[in-house]
């Protein structure tokens, strides 16, 4: 029987995609995931990928591999589900998926009173630049900007993130609209609607700075480098002016799978952000 471990990296990768992203959801090196494939074929005597150069595509007998060991993953996922969701005692691990910047803003508070309370407990805390699955158990609880749409999957509104588009008065003063330049989000965030109507407000104006950090475009726009569309959590107190009247506004949810809502570790964790987020985002609001 081939090694289990093995086999879920080649679901991984057939999953993600790349190597990269493999690795990166599996959360081991990309050395690790090449090695364990390349056992894999050996075990099995297989050809698995095709290498050429640097980029790795899946041989017919890889694909066909990886879909049964994606039939096999989501079985293994549910079981593994099933058994933490029945755990009464508030203990052992969980996972936490949050945006970076809500993250940094308002959650430390909340993880500290937890360990005090359930010392038992062991937090880990991702943030989350792209949505875990939950099904997979990439994270127990996620807190995401949009509701989800998978029936599995359970959501409590947290309240309201406002975004604004801010610069320094120093740099508003300075600079006539039509030479305003834009730090945005790289371009995997293109969709998201802070950085649409970021790209809408510039018009044919430059995007002259890219991040996929909030708190690094916030320190930019601090420096006068030019204005960013933010949030209010993260602006609130700090030497910012809006610069335009346009006003975003994203729900904020809790998300846990159904199969995790009454055990006792997910259900602690989950009631606690639920009372702390709910009165921190009604109180981030500017002039809250």
């Amino acid at each position: 029987m081939p090694d289990w471990e093995s086999l879920r990296h080649l679901a991984a990768l057939a999953r993600m995609g790349t190597i990269a992203g493999a690795a990166r959801a599996l959360g081991v090196e990309h050395a690790t995931l090449t090695r364990r494939i390349a056992s894999l074929e050996h075990e099995l005597d297989l050809k698995l990928l095709d290498r050429r150069g640097r980029k790795v595509e899946l041989t017919s007998h890889g694909r066909e591999l990886a879909a049964s060991l994606q039939r096999m993953q989501v079985e293994a996922d549910a079981i593994e589900r099933f058994a933490v969701g029945r755990r009464t005692a508030v203990s052992g691990e969980v996972t936490i998926a949050a945006p970076p910047a809500l993250g940094t803003a308002m959650l430390a508070p909340t993880l500290a009173e937890l360990r005090n309370l359930h010392p038992a407990l062991v937090l880990h805390i991702v943030g989350e630049t792209r949505q875990s699955e939950l099904q997979r158990r990439e994270a127990d609880l996620a807190i995401r900007l949009t509701a989800p749409a998978e029936p599995d999957l359970l959501a409590t509104k947290l309240g309201e993130v406002t975004f604004r588009l801010y610069g320094r008065s120093s740099y508003l003063d300075a600079q006539p609209p039509a030479k305003w330049v834009f730090v945005g989000y790289d371009t995997t965030m293109d969709k998201a609607p802070q950085q649409l109507a970021m790209m809408r407000i510039a018009g044919g104006r430059s995007v002259v700075i890219r991040a996929n950090s909030a708190e690094l475009q916030l320190n930019l726009v601090l420096e006068g480098a030019g204005v960013a569309m933010l949030p209010e959590f993260l602006v609130k107190g700090r030497p910012l002016v809006p610069a335009a009247e346009d006003v975003v506004r994203r729900e904020a949810w809790l998300v846990i799978h159904a199969d995790m809502e009454k055990s006792g570790p997910v259900r602690a964790v989950a009631d606690k952000l639920e009372r702390d987020l709910r009165a921190r985002l009604a109180q981030s609001e500017i002039g809250g």
